[in-house]
């Protein structure tokens, strides 16, 4: 496993375009540490600092920093596709072949290194919300620190999904704008499936449940939107806003399903295709 993901981190470090995505990638979720110590300034009569707003108390500051930080997975997707795409380009897929790597073992170097990625982003946001939350939060005892701390989890695995989305794209379609292009298209597909479901049960609560089921979709279920939540906590008489926003094993068992099958199916294209 360490020498596939020490053959993919070579790759990537003499391409420089990778250097700057994976950097980017890294660095923008923790732009959740500028929001934090942001203060505005209501026209010199009173000033409002975003962490003095409760938001980043313990245990919803878990739910608040990984859906956030989820949004900037975009930037090492490009990566992903790209690395596949520069294998087909610059021919080195067939010379790494020659050169003794089976095709099981190329797609394992890539499933690898985005975990590797995956769960160093999950690491250091992990960290990150630890310290945000220590600096700013009213609670400190232990069972509150990390109540909630599955959203880590939820995290890791919507980012390997999503890449392993993306992996499956690449080997497809053999080009980086194409395999992201599809991306949208797979977007559009998954609500007019919703919209099938629901012409079909005339029910919106069933054709939720089937797109549950689809591969944005499931990712995106892993870690709810927390906006309705701090509403819920700053205003409990809004009880009607009640939704269901923790994480469910069910869902993750969703997602890894979809991980195992773009996986098999990339190898199974590799496997099939004449090179």
């Amino acid at each position: 496993m360490i020498r596939l993901i020490q053959l993919e981190l070579q790759k990537l470090w003499l391409n420089r375009t990778s250097k700057i995505l994976i950097f980017v990638s890294f660095i923008l979720p923790f732009t959740v540490l500028v929001l934090s110590s942001i203060k505005i300034n209501f026209f010199g009569f009173f000033t409002l600092e975003l962490g003095e707003l409760g938001i980043f108390n313990f245990p919803i500051i878990w739910h608040i920093t990984t859906f956030c930080a989820s949004y900037f997975k975009f930037f090492f997707a490009i990566v992903v596709v790209s690395m596949i795409g520069n294998e087909y380009s610059s021919k080195t897929l067939k010379q790494n072949l020659i050169d003794g790597l089976s095709k099981e073992e190329f797609i394992l170097s890539k499933f690898y290194t985005i975990v590797f990625f995956s769960l160093a982003a999950t690491v250091l946001m992990g960290v990150a919300t630890f310290c945000i939350g220590m600096y700013y939060s009213s609670y400190t005892e232990a069972s509150i620190v990390f109540r909630e701390v599955e959203f880590l989890l939820a995290y890791f695995v919507k980012l390997v999904g999503f890449f392993s989305l993306c992996l499956f794209f690449g080997m497809l379609l053999k080009r980086s704008a194409f395999a992201l292009a599809f991306l949208f298209i797979l977007y559009i597909v998954e609500w007019l499936v919703f919209w099938g479901a629901y012409e079909i049960f005339d029910s919106v609560d069933k054709a939720f449940q089937i797109k549950n089921f689809m591969p944005l979709e499931s990712m995106y279920k892993l870690i709810d939107q927390p906006f309705q939540r701090v509403v819920m906590t700053k205003f409990p008489d809004k009880a009607e806003l009640g939704y269901d926003y923790a994480v469910h094993f069910s869902e993750i068992a969703i997602v890894l399903g979809w991980i195992a099958l773009f996986i098999f199916l990339s190898y199974r294209l590799l496997k099939k295709r004449d090179l």
